[in-house]
């Protein structure tokens, strides 16, 4: 099996603060709570669906880099700020987990930035070579 490996966004706070938006080791990754920030331009959107979608792209991106990919999510964490705001994301969790299904738990917490409605972790396990 390989050996860990650290993935980044690119984004400035993982240097900062001190972490990798994703680590994979062996057939495993574990990629951080990530959010609706547009890592390329450090914008965010105030919708939260539009967030959610984001949070998506963002964790493809780095799913990519570590060899896996969305499809081989075993587990998710979603964070939301508000309750109401979960039933109005469905639509862009069946787009990206339909089929996946992955073993799911929903949270409302604060999060650090209040321009962040939304904060997604998941865990990936890629098919054996």
């Amino acid at each position: 099996m390989a050996g860990r490996e650290l993935i980044s966004s690119g984004s400035e706070f993982e240097k900062k603060i001190g972490y990798s938006r994703a680590v994979a080791d062996g057939r495993w990754v574990f990629v951080s709570g990530t959010t609706g920030f547009d890592y390329a331009t450090m914008t965010i959107s105030s919708d939260v669906v539009e967030q959610t979608d984001q949070c998506f792209r963002n964790i493809a991106a780095a799913l990519e880099k570590a060899g896996s990919s969305l499809a081989d999510v075993v587990r998710v964490h979603y964070l939301l700020t508000r309750r109401e705001d979960f039933e109005p994301i469905w639509p862009v969790l069946q787009k990206y987990f339909g089929d996946v299904r992955p073993a799911c738990t929903v949270m409302v917490t604060g999060l650090v930035d209040e321009k962040m409605l939304i904060e997604i972790e998941v865990t990936a396990l890629k098919p054996e070579a």
